[in-house]
Formats: structure tokens, sequence, C-alpha cells
């Protein structure tokens, strides 16, 4: 393995170590509600990060402005790479 792909590889663990302490702490506001989420995947070529959304979340018809406005807003500004999060 080159040094680039060690240096990549880095690059995106640390991206996801990131993306999944941002998630711990959007957790609790969806937990006071009985929802709550967790991380799936994280595509580093796309810019895709999946998520599932699970109790009060995974039927409320309010989920899409939570991603959309609420959870991926926030990690869009705190890691650079992710492009787009979707709920799996």
């Amino acid at each position: 393995m080159g040094v680039n792909k060690l240096i990549e590889n880095e690059r995106i663990k640390f991206m996801i170590e990131k993306i999944k302490k941002i998630i711990e702490k959007i957790r609790p506001s969806l937990q006071m509600d009985g929802g709550d989420l967790q991380y799936v995947n994280f595509d580093s070529k796309t810019g895709v990060l999946k998520i599932e959304l699970m109790g009060h979340c995974a039927h409320c018809p309010m989920s899409a402005v939570t991603l959309k406005h609420g959870i991926e807003a926030e990690i869009k500004k705190a890691v650079k790479g992710v492009k787009e999060v979707i709920s799996v």
C-alpha cells in the first residue's frame, strides 16, 4: 500500500470519527422526543452519509425536515467532506 493510500485512509477514518462525535451530540435532542439515530455508512468518494432514524423519528412526518435542516446541516457544517445525509 502506497503512502498516499495510507494518508487517504487516515483522512477518511478521521472524518468518520468526527461524524460519529457530531451524531453523539445530536442524539440527546432526538431522544427527548422518543427518537434516535445511528451511523450506518459514509462513502468518502460521493460524500454521502447514511444514517438510520429510529424510534419516533422513523415514522414522524417531520423526519425529513429534521434530517435535512437539523442533522444534515450540523454534520455538513462540521465535516466538509459530507455532501448529503440520507436515512436508510
